[in-house]
């Protein structure tokens, strides 16, 4: 019994042991001093960490432990200002500039970065005055700032920014619901930054987007017949040989595709589909979308996608199309739909990380879509992951 439970603690022990090696040779290494940029990011740590409770994964930040880099540091400062000069509440999207890369507001010019500074500088005046530990975030918060400390821990996670925006937002909008916080903290991200709002989703968030969870089959009337398609309609892969069959309107005879036999017009709804390694297209169709032939794909034509193409370029079907990193490709895609916040996201299933959001009212119905070209690996529609009941308080020990 006894070498079963050294068995479970030993690798505890190695990894803890480990980990506070590398932050001793990381304080002992000589370091760059931090720019004007960083160093405001570290007094900032320092000003939240102190009003609220339980925030302690923000000495990392102020510690210098975690430093981020100045461009990051900088789009930060911009965002956050905005944040804060905005008379309206966050869930609004009029009035708040929606960005796909962080890049356009780090290259800001310095005017823009200091009247940004002095925004937040005037708001941590009001911070200050606050008792100590004054501020309850809320569980929910608490457990999202565990998780998010352990995944960077862990080394999965380049920075605690998510963490520190999580409180930020939190102190800022001292009204909402604290049970839906970090949930609301998600939604506004992957409204303001398009591509990868979030490099990693907390387990509660996670779980919540999985309860949204949908049984989908594909409709065999609309799929492309050069389409194999499996007995339980939940995989598809190109044959080498066109089937013969009846040339419904609904049908796909151009782009190798089918949908959904349900659409959706209301609510929150989450799949999951196991992609190929080379070429595939995964979204929404919009029910007046026309299906025949090879016009282009995109939102002009009623779709909502993203697509892989030669296995190295991830694309958003926008027009002109939003070239992706290609560290955002994906073996395992998540699709979120949120017909009240008028969202559809995209999420690495693997990793648990944002990849891209679509901010558009559709106004019809919408039908999942599933493109392949690949003939060896099929596409696979995954039921819904049942809801993690885990007992650790944030992310779950043994997985």
């Amino acid at each position: 019994m006894m070498q079963c439970l050294q068995f479970l603690v030993e690798p505890t022990k190695n990894v803890t042991e480990k980990f506070k090696e590398f932050r001793k040779k990381s304080k002992n290494e000589k370091r760059e001093p931090l720019d004007e940029s960083q160093l405001f990011i570290v007094n900032l740590a320092k000003d939240l960490g102190r009003v609220c409770q339980r925030s302690e994964v923000l000495e990392h930040i102020s510690n210098s432990e975690d430093v981020w880099p100045t461009l990051t540091c900088r789009a930060f400062i911009l965002e956050w200002a905005a944040l804060l000069e905005s008379k309206k509440r966050p869930m609004q999207t009029d009035g708040w500039p929606e960005r796909s890369d962080w890049k356009d507001l780090a290259l800001s010019g310095e005017q823009d970065l200091e009247r940004a500074k002095k925004v937040i500088i005037t708001w941590s005046k009001d911070l200050r005055a606050q008792p100590e530990q004054s501020v309850w975030p809320g569980e929910q918060v608490v457990a999202a700032l565990d998780d998010l400390e352990a995944h960077w821990k862990r080394g999965r996670m380049e920075t605690l920014q998510s963490a520190m925006e999580l409180l930020f937002w939190t102190l800022v909008n001292k009204d909402l619901d604290k049970e839906t916080i970090p949930q609301k903290w998600l939604v506004w991200k992957q409204r303001s930054q398009k591509i990868g709002a979030a490099p990693y989703i907390p387990h509660m968030v996670w779980d919540w987007i999985c309860d949204a969870g949908v049984e989908v089959t594909l409709d065999l009337d609309t799929a492309n017949p050069d389409l194999l398609i499996s007995e339980d309609e939940r995989r598809m892969r190109c044959g080498f040989e066109r089937s013969d069959v009846p040339n419904y309107h609904q049908r796909f005879d151009g782009w190798w595709c089918a949908v959904g036999t349900e659409g959706f017009c209301s609510g929150r709804q989450y799949w999951q589909v196991d992609v190929g390694e080379m070429d595939w297209r995964i979204g929404v169709a919009k029910e007046s979308a026309l299906r025949k032939g090879f016009k282009s794909l995109n939102t002009d034509t009623g779709y909502l996608t993203l697509r892989l193409e030669r296995g190295t370029e991830l694309k958003a079907l926008t027009v002109p199309f939003t070239s992706l990193p290609a560290t955002l490709i994906p073996r395992k895609v998540g699709v979120y739909l949120d017909f009240d916040q008028s969202q559809l996201s995209f999420y690495d299933v693997e990793n648990r990380s944002h990849i891209y959001t679509y901010n558009e009212t559709p106004g019809e119905k919408l039908f999942p879509l599933f493109g392949t070209v690949e003939i060896v690996k099929d596409l696979v529609i995954r039921s819904p992951g049942a809801r993690s009941h885990c007992v650790c308080p944030s992310m779950c020990l043994w997985t």
